[in-house]
């Protein structure tokens, strides 16, 4: 038991009843849209990628002696390295 012709005209009224025609072109359009970007990004994803660049290792700064004197912080300076 198939769909005839006529079972699909009053489907199509009554689907067009329910959504009217801009929302059914609307529908229609992200749905052109989304087809697209599916595809846009199964190209992206064929396409060989290049090697990433090496990054540099930038060791971090070494900690400062502070203290806090009356309220304000003191950083001594005078010991920049410390001991390994």
């Amino acid at each position: 038991m198939g769909l005839s012709l006529p079972h699909l005209l009053i489907l199509a009224v009554v689907v067009l009843v329910l959504f009217g025609r801009g929302r059914i072109s609307e529908m229609m359009g992200d749905f052109g849209k989304g087809i697209k970007s599916f595809k846009e990004g199964m190209a992206d994803e064929s396409q060989p990628k290049p090697p990433a660049a090496p990054t540099q290792q930038i060791p971090p700064p070494s900690p400062a002696s502070q203290a806090t004197l009356n309220g304000d912080t003191v950083i001594d300076s005078s010991n920049s390295n410390p001991p390994q």
